[in-house]
């Protein structure tokens, strides 16, 4: 897919990453790690923290680094990234919609690398819990639980970054010979292209539905600017979702709405590829967030597959400005700090704006291993 030169700076930039990330994961390698601070991993496996959505990352990133190695270090760490998840299922509140952002790179990842029966039950019983968490009267995957009195008027939310954890539920599928699994997915994804995704290909980040009509009350600007925004990591969930939606079913409708999303993310990719918090924010804000460009480029270099000629072209050429920008200007290639990806930003209207998170990363190392065919698929 690629010319030899930028083959070959693929491959050189692995090298780097693979250089790096056997430090780092020996340094980490009790953790589960969410960002740094002052260069080192924290840690999110904890009891209190254990839960948190990003938790499946790190493992996934260790799994893509065994695929490129083969070193039996990383198959260990990711492992024990896998086995701590285990607490969740003895915990409601810690079971959500983020299910396959937890299992997909973890229990899955190992249950298709090593056959592990263990993995491939706990891939199972997340889908199921995912599945139950469908609201039959709205046709959608309900957002998070009731951790307080007032999440519970957040019971008919659902939001953009479902699309990314609906594979779970087409492996489910796939991997017992049973529809309903699929058919979950695919109404959501069916209610997400109705009520998500604006006539431009730009997205909203949260819809509300009335949880027993089932029919839409309002947006919200969720992680963005603010409603009629356009969260950039919101667009890029979109863009990779509806294409890994379309991989799993052949359905059309999703190739045709992760290229309208697709062409206008690239549309508004700004000249020196450094992607911004939301496409929308005022002209005086620079904050950027660079986990937007690395999950926009796993989605892009997908779409180029399933194109030729001129259209193909672009998305791949899109997903490699966006890979250079990374590499070349937005990553931490110090040794001795644990971090890769730099200036990533998890919502607009956080306090803190422009640090490490390890989705960032996992999503950066995708992309170099698709550039490269080596990648070990997870989705």
């Amino acid at each position: 897919m690629l010319d030899a030169k930028e083959l070959n700076w693929v491959n050189e930039t692995l090298e780097k990453v693979e250089k790096k990330m056997e430090k780092v994961s020996t340094r980490s390698v009790e953790k589960i790690p969410y960002t740094t601070v002052n260069g080192v991993h924290d840690d999110w496996s904890a009891e209190n923290k254990i839960g948190w959505w990003t938790n499946g990352f790190w493992g996934g990133m260790m799994w893509q680094m065994y695929a490129l190695t083969k070193k039996e270090h990383y198959k260990v760490i990711a492992e024990k990234n896998e086995e701590k998840l285990d607490e969740l299922f003895l915990d409601y509140n810690k079971m959500d919609h983020d299910n396959g952002f937890k299992w997909l790179p973890t229990a899955v990842a190992n249950y298709r690398v090593t056959g592990n029966r263990r993995s491939r039950n706990r891939g199972l019983l997340a889908a199921n819990n995912l599945a139950g968490r469908f609201n039959s009267a709205g046709q959608f995957i309900r957002a998070w639980n009731d951790w307080s009195d007032e999440d519970s008027l957040r019971r008919g939310w659902a939001i953009i970054d479902c699309m990314m954890n609906l594979p779970l539920l087409y492996w489910a599928s796939e991997e017992i010979g049973d529809p309903r699994f699929e058919q979950m997915a695919r109404r959501h994804a069916d209610t997400s292209i109705q009520y998500f995704v604006r006539g431009d290909g730009s997205v909203n980040h949260i819809v509300e539905f009335d949880i027993h009509s089932g029919e839409m009350v309002k947006s919200y600007g969720g992680q963005g600017v603010g409603e009629g925004s356009s969260w950039t990591r919101g667009q890029s969930w979109a863009l990779y979702g509806f294409t890994l939606s379309y991989l799993h079913t052949k359905e059309p409708e999703y190739l045709a709405t992760a290229a309208r999303i697709a062409n206008y993310y690239i549309t508004n990719i700004p000249e020196n590829g450094f992607i911004p918090v939301d496409f929308r924010q005022p002209a005086d804000v620079t904050w950027e967030d660079s986990t937007s460009a690395a999950i926009a480029a796993c989605g892009l270099i997908e779409l180029a597959k399933l194109h030729e000629g001129r259209q193909r072209d672009i998305y791949l050429n899109a997903a490699l400005k966006l890979v250079h920008a990374l590499a070349e200007h937005r990553t931490n290639w110090n040794e001795e700090e644990d971090n890769l990806l730099e200036k990533c930003t998890a919502a607009y209207h956080d306090e803190k704006h422009e640090f490490s998170i390890i989705y960032g990363d996992y999503y950066f190392i995708e992309a170099l291993m698709k550039l490269a065919g080596k990648e070990l698929f997870i989705w």
